[in-house]
């Protein structure tokens, strides 16, 4: 499977901000878009931060098209779009980031 193809019941989405949740700091919350920006996923991820140990972060993922959500806002998007392009041409989908 190529960087830009799905299939009929997943989307390949790419990793477009990582950062931590303000409420409790040992989540690491990252988003994943589509490569047009329109369509996000969220994950939560729990770890200790003081272990040593971080969960394994890949540059994309494959997600089932009803769990994308839309992306309102015009400049998100626009962001989210040029992250997703730059991702796609730095990283193979499974290199961990």
């Amino acid at each position: 499977m190529s960087h830009a193809e799905s299939t009929a019941e997943t989307e390949r989405v790419w990793m477009v901000e990582r950062t931590f949740s303000a409420d409790a700091p040992h989540i690491l919350v990252l988003v994943y878009a589509t490569p047009d920006g329109a369509q996000y996923h969220q994950k939560e991820r729990a770890f200790n931060r003081f272990s040593g140990t971080v969960p394994e972060v890949t540059a994309a993922i494959e997600v089932e098209a009803e769990d994308l959500s839309t992306v309102d806002d015009a400049e998100t998007r626009d962001r989210y779009a040029k992250e997703t392009e730059r991702m796609r041409e730095r990283h193979a989908p499974d290199d961990a980031v």
